[in-house]
Parts: structure tokens; sequence; C-alpha cells
């Protein structure tokens, strides 16, 4: 699913129908393109983008393209209701100047002479704006990495001159900007989800609840609160729109605890039906602090590759992993289960990044991290001497997996803490790592695999390892990463494997892309939409990033 934008040669070398001619006024346009730009472009615009408005204008021999007599042409017009209406995509009107551009427009006389240098810095300040809304809208407003996501190069470029151009001539302007978004469904969904809490933040009143008292709210308790927490789950949709209750009751009845359930699980809390202080929390969070909050997620799909082939994709908030069967991203191709990521702490975060996932393992060794070694075993080993037995853990004196296992003597140990050996545990029901591993070499030695630990996944919030990703159905991750492997490996043999012989590595036959995201928001196709922690404050930095927080 290769996102392209495909313009006619023709658009590019002939100008607009509704040009000007080439001597109507080539100087003014030329001079101010001639200079820094300082009369139409912000401080913030890159160089080069001054770069795409010269070659626009030279060939079109300096004329106006958003101007007729004098009057903005009806692309113009809506190209300015646009950006307008750029909250619509995630975006902010304020940064496309559209008020200013619009008045300006809508003031020239038609015939006046001295309005030709006027007429020039708005058509130019139209283009700009109209540049940057298009560059925004396909590659984000901010670089990944700035926001410490290490991502691939952008996705596919596209050709901003040939997308001014066609803006310029098109009848459509919405399907042109369609055509440079991001072509996946749930971004899409996202937009419309964008939409609705709009509409929904216009009604602040709506998380208006009674104070929380400090003690949970359990079905048939009282809560001075019920109407007015009817109204907001009806509101939210996790109510039917005709549940009602006998005038005057304050208990918190079936119906009402049902609805709750409902916006636990949207929003990643523990589904109990019970009205309890973290629940009061995220009923009552601002309309508008949920808008913020999906405008950072588009914000961040915007920053992703196409899809040229069916990915793995870990939504490190939503503690889920999307194993896709096509590249599209329809909910009935990708198979779906719980992960447990790291820990909140900045050194056990798991990073953002993508990898292609190579080989798998079966029953591996846990070489434990440098790490983890000094922050924490170090001092375990040398509070008991048996912890080493214990915890079926040994000492190699090589990076191999066939290295030579030493003692752990008083001189080993302080080998080890040198960082002249280092530590593993062995294969069996205790490993770390479960009894397979999934491997995508990367810098961060992050990787996913099976755990014995499996009464962690009935946990709401799953971060509590030391940055890999552990997998809930380690089998049926296993099943469709080695579908296409040599050796026919069906889910039986896979069983066995991880029952058999410690350490067997199996190659992938076509590496699969890997991509550890972070998105606070999801939108499902059944039109439920998924409000998810910032656990690691990635939100946070990304509004500073964007200047909507200090």
């Amino acid at each position: 699913m290769i996102l392209t934008v495909v313009f006619i040669s023709a658009q590019l070398l002939c100008a607009p129908a509704n040009a000007q001619p080439i001597d109507a006024y080539p100087g003014p346009a030329e001079q101010l393109l001639n200079s820094n730009g300082e009369h139409f472009r912000h401080a913030s615009d890159p160089p080069q983008s001054l770069d795409t408005l010269r070659t626009l204008y030279r060939a079109h021999g300096y004329a106006t393209i958003w101007q007729q007599s004098g009057e903005p042409t009806p692309q113009a017009l809506r190209l300015l209701n646009v950006l307008h209406n750029a909250e619509a995509y995630g975006l902010h009107a304020s940064d496309y100047d559209a008020d200013a551009i619009d008045n300006g427009l809508r003031e020239l006389s038609a015939a006046a002479e001295a309005q030709a240098a006027r007429s020039a810095q708005l058509d130019l300040a139209l283009s700009n704006a109209a540049l940057r809304f298009v560059t925004h809208l396909h590659y984000g407003r901010v670089a990944p990495r700035a926001a410490g996501f290490e991502l691939p190069a952008p996705r596919s470029d596209i050709d901003s001159v040939a997308t001014l151009e066609l803006l310029a001539r098109t009848n459509d302007t919405a399907a042109a900007l369609a055509a440079i978004e991001p072509n996946f469904d749930h971004y899409r969904l996202l937009k419309a989800a964008l939409a609705r809490y709009r509409r929904l933040a216009t009604q602040p009143d709506l998380t208006n609840l009674p104070a929380f008292r400090g003690q949970s709210v359990k079905v048939g308790g009282l809560y001075a609160g019920a109407a007015a927490l009817r109204r907001l789950l009806i509101a939210l949709g996790d109510m039917p729109s005709d549940s009602n209750a006998p005038p005057g009751d304050e208990s918190l009845n079936v119906g009402l605890s049902t609805g709750i359930e409902s916006f636990q699980e949207r929003h990643g809390l523990a589904v109990d039906g019970v009205l309890g202080r973290r629940t009061y929390a995220a009923l009552t969070v601002p309309f508008t602090e949920r808008v913020r909050q999906i405008e950072l997620t588009l914000e961040r799909w915007r920053w992703l590759p196409a899809f040229t082939t069916p990915p793995i994709v870990v939504n490190l908030p939503e503690f889920r992993l999307f194993a896709f069967r096509s590249p599209v991203d329809r909910e009935s191709d990708i198979l779906q289960m719980d992960v447990i990521v790291g820990q909140s702490f900045p050194h056990t975060r798991t990073p953002v990044f993508v990898a292609k996932m190579k080989y798998v393992i079966f029953r591996p060794y846990w070489d434990v991290p440098e790490s983890i070694v000094q922050r924490e075993m170090l001092r375990q080993i040398a509070a008991s001497p048996t912890f080493l037995d214990d915890n079926h853990m040994e000492l190699v004196s090589g990076p191999a997996d066939d290295s030579p296992v030493v003692p752990p003597t008083a001189d080993n140990i302080q080998a080890l803490a040198a960082g002249k050996l280092r530590l593993r545990q062995r294969p069996g029901d205790d490993n770390a790592l479960g009894s397979i591993k999934f491997m995508l070499p990367n810098p961060y030695n992050v990787y996913l695999h099976s755990t014995p630990a499996q009464h962690l996944f009935k946990e709401s919030r799953r971060a509590y390892s030391h940055g890999c990703i552990r997998v809930s159905d380690p089998v049926g991750l296993a099943v469709h990463v080695l579908r296409n492997a040599d050796g026919d490996w069906t889910e039986e043999k896979i069983k066995a494997a991880m029952e058999g012989e410690p350490n067997q590595r199996v190659d992938l036959s076509t590496p699969i892309e890997v991509m550890i995201l972070y998105g606070t928001v999801m939108a499902t196709e059944s039109g439920r939409v998924r409000f998810l922690e910032d656990i690691y404050g990635h939100d946070r930095k990304l509004e500073r990033l964007l200047r909507l927080r200090d």
C-alpha cells in the first residue's frame, strides 16, 4: 500500500486557465520571491519552501495563480475554507494565516494598479500557507526524532509544486488533500472521532460531575451525580440513548454500572463497573483535552511509512500487538494480542522504533543485560550465595552461546561486576523469556518474547518489563511469523519446539517489519474510541514541541 500522488504531466507544464497573463505584473512577485520572503513567509518555514515557490511562479511567468481580474478564484476560496477549518485535520488554523489572507484578498480593487504589489504579496502568502499546510498534512509538523522516535525516513515524498498546481486548478480540494494524507483506515477513523469530540467539547458541562468524596460507589450505592453521569455516558455512547431512570433516582443502578464498564474498557481501566477514583478522574477529563490527545496521535500517524508488506505493530500505551495479515489495516486482517511493555522509569521504557524481525529462538537463554546486572543482579548475588543456582543462572566467559561456563567464584563475580563476564539464565520453566523469543536486531536490544508470568496479563496497565515486550499468545504469534518459513511450522510443531531442544534458531524466509509505536487514542471500526494513559509522557513532550504547552 505505497502512498503515491500522480499528476498529469500537462499540469506541470501549463499555467492554470485562471492565471493572469505573463505580462500582468511580473515585477512585484518576482521581486518578492528574490528577496528572503519576509513579507509572506514565516520565520520557521524551511529554506526549501522558498525554492518551491520560486519554481512554481517561474513556471507561470510570475503571474497570480489564486486571483482572476483582482478577485480570488473559486479554488482560492475553497483552499481558504480548508485553512480556516484546519482543526478538522487535527491542525490549527492560526498556523496558516487564513484570516489575514482572506481579508486581504477581498479588499483588493480589481482595477487599481497601485494594488499590484499587494496582490502579488497575498498570492504568494496563500501559496506559502498552502505549502505549509500540505507539508504538515503529509509529513507532520515536527520531526519524529525530535520527539525521541527512531522511525525510518519520511514516507513517500510528494511533489510540492505539482500539489500546489493541482490545488490551484481542481474543483475538488478535499480529494486533492486526501491523496497526500496517510492512507490508513485507522487514521481516517481517528479524524472522524476528532470531529465528534470537537462537537462534545462545545458541551463542557457534560463532564462536570459532583466531586469525588474518596469512597468508591458500587452497584446500588447512592451517588448525587447519577443523572449527570447518565447524560455523560449517553453522550459518549457508553449507554443507549433511551436509557432512563425514575425521576430523582440517585442510585448507581445496573444500567449505570454497565455504562461505566463500557467507559472503563475504552479508557484502559480495570473493568468493574464501580465509580472509583481513577474512573472518576477519567470521566471528568475535559473534552478539550481529549481533542488534544487525538490531534497528537494524528500527528504521529503522519510520521509512519506506508505498509508495503504486512507489519507487526505494537502500540505501547495500549499494551497491544497487531500482526497484519495484509498491508491493509482492517481489523479482520489483523491478529491481535495483549502485551507487557517497559516500566515507566526512564531506563526501562520501551523505545519507539522500527526494525526487521529476522529469526525466532525456541527455549532461549536469557542473556541478562549489563544494566540489569549492575542495578539489580550483583546486589542479589552478594546477598545470597545460592542466588545463581536458585534462579538457574550461570557465568559465561565469551559472547557466543557455546562459550565456556565458569564457576561463580569471588574472582569471577568481580569479573562480572567489571563487565568481563556475562550472566545468563538457562532455558527452563522459570526462564524470564519463557520458551520462545522473536528477534528483531536493533540498537536497544529490545525483542518480543513469551513469559512465565502469565498472571500479569490480567492487569489493565501492563508496564512491568525492563524494556522488552512480552506477548500473551506466543504460539499464535509464532504461527503467524513462521507461516512462510522452511519446515512447515504448524501449531503442534511449534508447541513441541517450545518444549524441545534448548536454543533452537529458525530464520524467517522474509524478514517482517516491526513497528513499536506510541498513540494514546485508537478509533476502532465499531465506532468506539479508546483513550489510553500517556505512560511515558510522550504526549506532553510532543505538546511542548508543537508549542501547545509551556
